[in-house]
């Protein structure tokens, strides 16, 4: 602590042992995946099932949806094209989905996919499930991040042995 105001010597959240890049937490997961500790196969089979809850719960959802369509005697066209519409945005999202765990998403696209996303909910709620069986979502992208940074800043912090000042002169 220091002497004239009562305030810790390091920063708030940090130690002494404690510089360099510091993980980026993951939803439900926060920075238990750096270590797998804290929980972390727990939490991984929590968002598993809840997950596929989630996606069961979206079926009965669409099911009760195209069964208002059925009594509202819409028409065998207009009935092909939602189960297309929601089968096609359900593969598109899961495929999206999938592919934003390995890399980082563009904002641009991300936000002009934002309506195909919504009505593909299911898709991406499936991706989460099978992506939770293997890994917490999204942490591979953020452990080779993670990794990099550790790798840059151990190259930065590394110091040379010897005085440069006195290093001998060719002549």
């Amino acid at each position: 602590m220091s002497d004239d105001n009562g305030t810790p010597g390091t920063p708030a959240g940090s130690t002494a042992a404690s510089t360099g890049p510091r993980p980026e937490p993951l939803r439900f997961f926060g920075t238990t995946w750096v270590d797998r500790d804290g929980g972390y196969t727990a939490r991984r089979i929590g968002v598993a099932v809840g997950s596929l809850a989630a996606a069961v719960a979206a079926c009965f959802v669409l099911r009760f949806a195209y069964q208002g369509l059925q009594l509202a005697d819409s028409g065998s066209f207009v009935m092909l094209l939602v189960v297309v519409m929601f089968a096609v945005c359900s593969a598109l999202a899961f495929g999206h989905t999938w592919e934003r765990f390995g890399k980082r998403p563009d904002p641009d696209r991300q936000a002009s996919l934002r309506g195909l996303l919504a009505i593909g909910f299911v898709g991406s709620l499936l991706a989460y499930f099978f992506r939770s069986l293997i890994e917490a979502p999204g942490e591979k992208l953020h452990r080779e991040e993670y990794q990099r940074a550790r790798e840059q800043h151990e190259r930065r912090t590394t110091r040379r042995s010897g005085n440069p000042s006195k290093k001998r002169r060719r002549s």
